[in-house]
């Protein structure tokens, strides 16, 4: 496994654990997430659900903190983010007794 910066490269690893998602459409969902690897910057893709073969290829498009679009998302902290692109059906929300889904991809190059 790859540490949150690869040597060389300008792209970081980020986890979002989601608590709560509503799945507007197969396209976009919206979802409580806490930063587990970050900082998340908008324009993130995410590529990979723990422990799911299920595929995904979504784009965080918007992040709201605090009632107010932010353009990145700090370790620990949580907001409600916009994510578009393909797999969004495959997000759940938490329910008691269960591990949050955890979903992995990369921050967009600097």
């Amino acid at each position: 496994m790859t540490g949150p910066h690869t040597p060389g490269s300008h792209v970081a690893e980020v986890e979002l654990a989601i608590d709560q998602v509503t799945v507007v459409n197969p396209a976009e969902a919206t979802a409580t997430v806490r930063c587990m690897i970050g900082p998340v910057r908008r324009g993130a893709r995410f590529d990979h659900i723990r422990d799911s073969a299920d595929p995904i290829e979504l784009e965080l498009t918007q992040i709201l903190a605090h009632h107010r679009s932010v353009e990145e998302l700090d370790p620990v902290h949580t907001a409600l983010v916009t994510l578009r692109g393909t797999g969004a059906e495959h997000l759940t929300s938490a329910t008691p007794g269960s591990r949050w889904q955890t979903i992995r991809g990369t921050n967009p190059p600097h």
